[in-house]
């Protein structure tokens, strides 16, 4: 397994970025590679994206939600991954959003990109465009503020 930490802040509330993740169906509009994303239910998330080169299909489940503090998921099929997203506010209009994710490249194209840091590149890359896409908003798509545990 190999682990990404990336990290970034947002000139918005922690409530505001915590209620944009929870909108799960929008990560295609951010995130590279992501083609859909569809939630199932409070748990559930069927995702389809293409990695090095291949679509891949998977579905993960929500482990841990707390509003405005924590999200954590593992995969439950196909490409295997899990980790958590955690925000932190820095003031009362500005906040920071942390990832950790842990993954398991398949294959030498995946391997080789590991290897030179693509999937880091790629997290930080899909933070920076979460940042502009929430402050070009300004406000949140939508927001799910019930717990997981």
């Amino acid at each position: 397994m190999s682990v990404v930490e990336q990290s970034i802040e947002v000139n918005v509330p922690v409530r505001t970025a915590y209620n944009q993740w929870t909108q799960f169906e929008d990560f295609p509009h951010f995130m590279e590679g992501v083609k859909q994303v569809k939630q199932l239910d409070d748990r559930q998330l069927y995702w389809k994206a293409e990695v090095g080169g291949k679509e891949k299909e998977w579905r993960a489940q929500i482990t841990e939600q707390i509003p405005d503090q924590r999200i954590a998921w593992a995969s439950t099929s196909g490409a295997k991954n899990a980790g958590v997203v955690t925000f932190h506010p820095l003031s009362a209009t500005r906040s920071k959003v942390m990832v950790q994710m842990d993954y398991d490249p398949q294959g030498v194209v995946e391997n080789v990109g590991d290897a030179v840091g693509v999937v880091t590149q790629r997290v930080q890359g899909d933070l920076e465009r979460f940042k502009q896409f929430i402050e070009t908003r300004g406000q949140e798509t939508g927001a799910w503020r019930g717990a997981v545990k």
